[in-house]
């Protein structure tokens, strides 16, 4: 299992080498996004609110086009919902979830 914004990365090797049972890009509603992000950032005091803001808005306009880079290197674009329900397939050896 590998997470986080580079592992689309490996998807292709992992395919090739019959290793890859899913992968997947979560496509997750940007607003809610940027104010989860938000909050973290805000309650880590990670850097200046006025900064975070800024960075958020980055990251919100940016989010397209991290999901297009990550689609387009083989995850699949779902909801977390979904991605949940197949991997628990996949732990019940259900390969389709």
């Amino acid at each position: 299992m590998a997470e986080g914004i580079f592992a689309a990365e490996i998807v292709e090797e992992c395919r090739r080498r019959g290793l890859l049972a899913g992968a997947y890009a979560l496509r997750r509603p940007r607003g809610a996004t940027f104010v989860r992000r938000l909050a973290r950032d805000l309650a880590e005091q990670r850097k200046a609110p006025r900064v975070l803001v800024r960075r958020g808005v980055a990251l919100l306009r940016a989010e397209p086009a991290v999901l297009r880079r990550q689609t387009g290197l083989g995850a699949e674009a779902a909801r977390a919902r979904v991605v949940l329900r197949r991997v628990a397939g996949l732990l019940a050896g259900h390969p389709h979830g």
